[in-house]
């Protein structure tokens, strides 16, 4: 029987290859890939026992924030036609200042990257993985790194296209207990010769944008099935949830 491990997936439409993330048991990076749809599928099936954190809706748009009964549950004001066409777990995400995409109604129109993530869903479920929480050893579950970096450090994180937003990233795994390279060694390199010449390269040390997401994506599926009172599903079950890694949600977060 194999050891379990747990993978962050970082999906994406197009050209652009898919990002994947695995860690052990114990936290560290055994695996750092990027490829094809059918590349990243067999890296992940390949294992017989598996939590999956996908970056991508698992669900679609049921109309759940479009109905006035259900509208009025949550306490929103009557009348209002805010966010009357997101998800359950994309409206609470959002409220609390954490911006993330919306899963339009129509699936038909949905961005490329949304479609890619149901077929990715749909395959790991031929592949014999179940929805997270459960008995089965192959478990998968949405998230959504922007929203796991903002409730780790209790605000927005910086841009993450900027090299301070990935050094903090990388910090936040690093302290989590993620076997990333220590950032802050990154940083010491920088020389000021270095900095003269625009030479920013840190050399391995330091993971891109879309690697950073697909850590944290791993790191979640790692908290999931090791403490999972330290992971929220936030949204209707019947219609999808995003699970962030904090046992309990901010009502506000705001900018760093």
């Amino acid at each position: 029987m194999s050891k379990p491990v747990f993978i962050g997936v970082d999906l994406t439409a197009g050209a652009r290859p898919i990002t994947c993330v695995i860690l052990d048991a114990h936290r560290r990076v055994i695996a750092r890939a990027e490829g094809d749809f059918d590349a990243t599928l067999g890296a992940i099936t390949a294992h017989e026992s598996a939590v999956c954190a996908v970056d991508a809706p698992q669900g679609h748009n049921a109309g759940l924030m479009a109905d006035p009964g259900y509208r009025a549950r949550l306490g929103i004001p009557r009348g209002s036609k805010s966010y009357a066409g997101y998800r359950v777990c994309e409206y609470e995400l959002r409220r609390r200042g954490i911006g993330l995409y919306n899963t339009p109604p129509d699936p038909t129109a949905a961005q490329a990257w949304m479609q890619t993530g149901w077929r990715f869903y749909a395959a790991l479920r031929d592949a014999g993985f179940a929805n997270w929480p459960g008995d089965s050893r192959r478990q998968v579950f949405e998230v959504h790194p922007h929203a796991c970096y903002t409730v780790m450090l209790g605000r927005r994180p910086l841009r993450k296209t900027t090299l301070e937003g990935r050094l903090q990233r990388q910090l936040v795994l690093y302290r989590a207990g993620v076997d990333v390279p220590d950032p802050m060694l990154a940083l010491q390199e920088l020389t000021p010769h270095r900095l003269l010449l625009g030479d920013l390269s840190m050399d391995g040390r330091l993971y891109d944008h879309d690697a950073l997401d697909a850590a944290a994506a791993a790191y979640t599926a790692w908290l999931a099935a090791h403490r999972p009172g330290e992971v929220t599903a936030v949204g209707d079950p019947d219609e999808g949830t995003i699970v962030v890694p904090a046992g309990e949600l901010k009502d506000q977060y705001d900018k760093a």
